[in-house]
């Protein structure tokens, strides 16, 4: 059999089955014709080689087309079939086409025959490509990361579908949605939900982002891209689409608008301090010299030195504000994360208190970084006293290292057991002079200086935070480009001394 031969099951006679396909080659369709005149040899046809079409005589002395029709449907529900008879009326062609006979010909019109083969293999191909398809769509929803699903509006509310991947977002399974249909409207936020409900009792739907609330944990943010689906009047009976979680991508723009305001914040402080910190020193030079003048049995001379001494604390407020800025030149060298760690954990200590319990969890083979070590201990410094003051009844302070598994960077943080941040106060957290300690208590330049070091370094610096749940800060270094010997610290827990 060629590549262009037409497999045909032909249940006819053999004289039928002859000018069936003396009509199909002539219409340049060359078949190979398979007959058979009973149900056990059309069985036997089907089972034995692939049929392209099955045509079949509806008068036949041992079987009926009915029979072979539902023969052939069970085979194969796409495999077109058609009916070639002389004396089938009309009545009975009908009922056969609505089992699933595709095309009626009749003997004497044969040159129909040939056109009706052709426009039913390719609607059968297209039949199959659809049944593979829907076949398909379930089991890529059911592994599709996006959910999935289709509410009920009327005359009753329901979901009717709901992927897996929604236990995912919400912790809650697909069965307790179909259970409770008000339980997707209960997880939303409450601010928000008016704007679901609206959206699906709406005629168009659309794009829509709104905040869920998870089983177990925070909120999380999920844009809806839907459709509705209308009844006859025109009203919307159901809603279907898909339900994607975005929380990620709005934590991401979150910390680049959060950026670009601190470098905006950096650009002005640095200007600021600049110019602020050449007045100091005109100053701080007056304060010497009239100090020098005075000398020191003067009665003025006390307050001389305290326009110094203020203009020194001026001075070292403007460093800092240059450090936020990143105007402030930098010493760098090899570091090694852990020794730093490590040398600094006795005076940390003493500076924690015996309340606050400091202990070290060092990585072992931590590469080396390049960065200014005193601008480093600054850093861990800030990072140190913010943790002392968010635990005055005492607590648990952990300064841990690591490599960054997603990006190769040295990993720094520091978690502490104290009272934590809300979400406003962590979204201006690193924001100069913003604190929350208190007038006269702060200067809220802390972990703005860190930002502006760390940013300054090539790295990034991080807060994670729950009210009365403590805090994280992760500070990611590079590693240096140059060869040098890694860290060999034991990986353990080292008791404050």
């Amino acid at each position: 059999m060629t590549a262009e031969q037409l497999r045909a099951l032909v249940v006819a006679d053999n004289d039928d089955a002859v000018l069936i396909g003396h009509s199909l080659s002539r219409a340049g369709m060359p078949a190979r014709v398979t007959r058979a005149e009973t149900a056990q040899e059309v069985a036997s046809a089907l089972a034995a080689n692939p049929v392209d079409v099955v045509i079949c005589d509806y008068n036949l002395p041992d079987v009926r087309a009915e029979e072979v029709l539902a023969q052939v449907r069970e085979h194969d529900p796409d495999l077109p079939f058609l009916l070639v008879s002389g004396q089938t009326g009309e009545e009975v062609a009908v009922d056969l086409m609505r089992a699933g006979a595709r095309d009626f010909v009749l003997k004497d019109r044969l040159a129909r025959l040939a056109p009706a083969v052709r426009r039913e293999l390719r609607e059968a191909a297209e039949r199959r490509q659809h049944r593979r398809a829907e076949e398909a769509l379930p089991l890529l929803a059911e592994h599709a990361h996006d959910v999935i699903f289709r509410y009920r509006l009327r005359p009753a509310p329901g979901m009717e579908y709901l992927s897996p991947a929604v236990e995912a977002i919400t912790g809650y399974r697909p069965e307790e949605f179909y259970a409770d249909p008000a339980l997707i409207f209960r997880l939303v936020e409450p601010d928000d939900r008016p704007l679901l409900e609206r959206s699906w009792q709406s005629a168009q739907p659309g794009t829509l982002t709104i905040r869920w609330r998870r089983a177990r944990g925070g909120p999380v943010w999920v844009e809806q891209r839907a459709r509705a689906v209308t009844g006859p009047d025109g009203r919307p009976v159901a809603v279907e689409g898909i339900l994607r979680d975005i929380t990620q991508r709005v934590h991401m723009a979150e910390q680049l608008r959060q950026a670009e305001r601190l470098d905006s914040l950096g650009q002005l402080a640095g200007g600021i301090a600049h110019d602020f910190n050449n007045i100091l020193a005109v100053i701080s030079g007056y304060a010497a010299l009239l100090t020098e003048e005075l000398g020191g049995d003067h009665e003025l001379h006390a307050d001389a030195q305290a326009i110094d001494q203020a203009a020194a604390r001026g001075s070292m407020l403007t460093r800092q504000l240059l450090n936020f800025s990143r105007l402030e030149p930098s010493r760098s060298e090899l570091l090694d994360l852990n020794a730093v760690a490590t040398d600094m954990q006795r005076s940390l200590a003493r500076t924690l208190g015996e309340d606050i319990e400091l202990s070290t969890v060092l990585s072992l083979d931590l590469p080396p970084i390049d960065m200014d070590r005193s601008k480093l201990e600054q850093v861990i410094m800030n990072a140190v006293m913010n943790s002392r003051a968010a635990m005055p009844s005492g607590g648990r302070l952990t300064i841990s290292t690591e490599i960054a598994r997603d990006t190769g960077q040295v990993c720094l943080s520091l978690t502490d057991t104290g009272c934590g941040m809300s979400r406003e106060v962590l979204g201006r957290a690193f924001e100069p002079f913003f604190t929350t300690k208190g007038r006269g208590k702060g200067t809220g330049l802390g972990l703005a200086t860190a930002y502006g070091v760390v940013a300054d370094a090539g790295g990034a610096i991080t807060l994670d935070s729950q009210p009365d749940r403590g805090t994280t800060v992760r500070v990611y270094l590079p590693p240096a480009e140059v060869a040098a010997p890694a860290s060999t610290l034991v990986k353990r827990p080292t008791a404050a001394g």
